[in-house]
């Protein structure tokens, strides 16, 4: 379906706005032609090296019509005050994740997006890796039979790499430090392959980095099919690591970022490599947002889908600080 690039306005200039821009010329669905952060130089810097205008204002982005979208990258506490007020203005809003810090605010910015009419879709680009697609259509067709287990590990080096005056990097920036910042993306994906969770036990410990906010956590995950996963997501290990296995009653994927994807069927002597061509998920996330705007089909990923995936760390959190079992309906009756 052929339609004009979608025009966008890009909010929040850091270097996740850069990644996102960057996808955005690697496609021909969207266009930047705006943009706008409380820096008078970053925003400058930006439109420089993209090409479109530096707005004086989030005001008169809002107010210009040739703008139909925003790209949002501000800090997480930020996101309930520029999503709404991009909604009423009638703009609809690509928004990175996590939705918000709280469940209660992920239900605000989904409910001021629905009410307004405009589409809402949020950046969970990892589940969209070619391997994990494939797991899932296997998964679909029956092939892995029972899903009894699953383990994931998402960790980055960050020793020396964080500036501790960044939102990022702070607790009243990211509540839960490391999960909420990246072990999010592989809660997801845990969610996507094996179902939605039910209830979750959390640890959280603050080993290598300075500063107010866990660089280590681990959470597990009961699933509603009964099936349990364990979760790691770490900023003290000594290398960028990814890892995500689930275990079937007929068949195992087991994936690494280093070994990529490999098969074990019930019976078999060892795993068999499963070749994947490697896909660009951001492009992918943000052409579908696209035709979202279009009225070509829904975003994978909406404000209820990130309001529950964000319940889930949020009952980690709790669970780690009360040491107990907290169920995920819990964060979304009350966080």
């Amino acid at each position: 379906m052929a339609f004009e690039p979608l025009r966008v306005a890009c909010i929040g200039m850091g270097w996740w706005s850069d990644v996102l821009a960057d996808a955005i010329q690697r496609s021909k669905k969207l266009r930047i032609v705006a943009c706008y952060t409380r820096s008078e130089g970053k925003r400058k810097a930006f439109a420089a090296k993209y090409g479109c205008s530096a707005a004086p204002s989030y005001e008169a982005v809002l107010k210009d019509r040739a703008i139909e979208a925003i790209i949002n990258t501000t800090p997480n506490d930020a996101h309930l005050e520029t999503t709404r007020a991009a909604a009423l203005a009638g703009k609809h809003v690509f928004l990175d994740k996590p939705i918000a810090n709280t469940v209660a605010e992920g239900r605000a910015i989904t409910e001021a997006c629905r009410k307004a009419g405009v589409v809402l879709a949020l950046g969970y680009q990892r589940r969209r890796e070619s391997y994990f697609r494939w797991i899932r259509k296997r998964i679909d067709a029956g092939e892995f039979g029972q899903l009894v287990n699953a383990e994931a590990n998402i960790s980055r080096d960050r020793l020396g790499k964080i500036d501790l005056n960044s939102w990022r990097y702070t607790a009243t920036g990211m509540p839960g430090g490391v999960m909420l910042q990246i072990g999010i993306h592989y809660a997801d994906v845990l969610e996507y392959l094996l179902g939605p969770v039910k209830a979750v036990n959390g640890r959280f410990a603050q080993l290598v980095l300075p500063g107010d906010n866990p660089d280590v956590a681990s959470l597990v995950l009961e699933h509603e099919n009964g099936a349990l996963s364990t979760l790691n997501a770490s900023y003290a290990s000594a290398s960028e690591y990814y890892l995500m296995n689930i275990y079937g009653k007929e068949a195992s994927a087991y994936y690494d970022m280093h070994q990529g994807l490999r098969l074990l069927k019930r019976g078999g002597s060892g795993p068999s490599p499963v070749a994947c061509e490697k896909n660009d998920t951001f492009v992918e996330e943000l052409e579908e947002f696209a035709r979202a705007v279009r009225g070509d089909g829904r975003p994978e990923v909406g404000g209820e889908g990130a309001t529950a995936s964000l319940a889930v760390i949020r009952a980690g959190i709790v669970s780690a600080r009360e040491g107990r079992r907290v169920e995920v309906e819990e964060m979304l009756s009350k966080d």
